[in-house]
């Protein structure tokens, strides 16, 4: 592998130059400073509040009109996960512990919505220092999926990421005129009729568990020795089969390490991926 340290397909997300703060972010700043971390794709944006300490936290911010990005679902999965996370005893090592950020506080104006977390220890999957690690961040991002997974009650959480739910969202794209010329590379052979004929061949999950929903590595801290540290980014967060996390936590090695790591996150979780279901859920994201 290379000595240089990667850059990441993401990175372009990091924002480089002067970002406008929102009104709504510089008063729940109340005179701290402000730090743009992050702008997504829909133009979302991640601000830190504070320098670091005990009040340090950040902000999201979407504006209004943004339906895709929502703020106050993502709040109520973060509770939920807070809420139902295992109780571990204190001799239990902090990386094997399930963590999420602590919401602060959650709210709406004229302009957008936003959400303020507690800043959690721990450094981004695609953070300088674990992209010159991938083997270790890759295998981290399993583990951390697998605490995810065995650490919460699939069978009391009130929210959904199912086949049918996302189904739906590939036929608004659809019949909105998505085609094969936005999907992945190796989907682009497909057309619709055909996509929707292995989508359609999904099999009922063998198990249910809270998925992620998002679990690209971005979404993953790690701690300074490269294991898990905690989630972030549960917008998505729902009952669905583990296969729909692995598929494109694996996926995302790709994009932001390159190639020859997803095995390392199917061994940090602990399987055997099955090539079809794994094709399958990734032509489900892709599509949805």
């Amino acid at each position: 592998m290379p000595d240089e340290p990667r850059t990441s397909l993401l990175d372009t997300q990091i924002p480089r130059g002067p970002v406008p703060v929102p009104a709504d972010i510089q008063g729940l700043a109340r005179g701290e400073r402000i730090s743009p971390v992050w702008r997504n794709q829909l133009g979302g944006l991640t601000f830190r509040i504070g320098a670091g300490g005990p009040n340090e936290r950040f902000a999201k911010w979407v504006s209004a009109g943004t339906p895709e990005l929502d703020l106050a679902g993502e709040a109520a999965r973060m509770r939920w996960v807070s809420g139902h996370s295992p109780a571990y005893p204190g001799d239990v090592a902090r990386a094997r512990r399930l963590r999420v950020p602590e919401v602060l506080e959650q709210g709406t104006s004229d302009a957008g919505s936003w959400l303020v977390t507690r800043a959690v220890a721990g450094a981004s999957a695609i953070a300088p220092e674990n992209l010159a690690r991938p083997v270790i961040a890759a295998r981290a991002i399993g583990e951390g999926l697998r605490l995810l997974h065995d650490g919460l009650p699939a069978a009391e959480c009130p929210f959904s990421w199912s086949i049918e739910q996302r189904m739906a969202a590939v036929h608004v794209r659809l019949e909105a005129g998505g085609g094969p010329a936005d999907w992945s590379p190796e989907f682009q052979g497909l057309t619709a009729a055909t996509a929707l004929v292995e989508l359609a061949e999904i099999p009922e999950p063998e198990r249910l568990v809270v998925c992620h929903g998002d679990p690209c590595a971005p979404n993953t801290l790690l701690d300074p020795g490269g294991q898990y540290a905690a989630h972030v980014d549960l917008d998505a967060l729902g009952v669905a089969d583990p296969i729909a996390d692995l598929a494109i936590a694996a996926w995302s090695t790709v994009w932001n390490y390159g190639p020859g790591y997803e095995d390392d996150v199917y061994a940090g979780y602990g399987m055997r991926p099955d090539p079809g279901l794994i094709r399958a859920y990734r032509l489900l994201w892709d599509l949805s």
